[in-house]
């Protein structure tokens, strides 16, 4: 099994991490507790919690991490379609998060799929 680092999903949600704390520094300070903590914290649950599950001992710990890190992507998801109705974002931005999301959900997906098919009981 690889080492997360050398995960390209994690790779790519690291640089969503980045990217979204770069642009919520633009969203207004009365959002600071609000949207913008919500965004935040979504977004670094995913790399973080791809992390912690390929460290976990059992492939059933590792596929429940998953899981939780594509229900954060799901809430990123969520809280950028409010972003930009609130017009916080514009749309190239948010087409290019929106893409983003899709990408690292797919692969996410992709992983769960190989762990639970090398083990049909998982």
């Amino acid at each position: 099994m690889a080492h997360f680092k050398e995960l390209i999903v994690w790779q790519k949600s690291i640089n969503l991490v980045t990217e979204i704390y770069r642009i919520t520094e633009k969203f207004p300070s009365n959002e600071i507790y609000g949207l913008t903590s919500q965004l935040r914290r979504a977004s670094v649950s995913v790399p973080s919690n791809i992390a912690e599950g390929n460290t976990r001992r059992s492939k059933a710990d590792y596929l429940q991490f998953l899981r939780i890190a594509r229900g954060s992507c799901s809430e990123i998801e969520t809280q950028i379609i409010i972003s930009k109705n609130l017009g916080f974002i514009d749309d190239n931005i948010f087409e290019t998060l929106s893409f983003n999301i899709i990408e690292i959900s797919k692969m996410l997906n992709g992983l769960i799929n190989s762990l639970k098919d090398s083990n049909p009981t998982t």
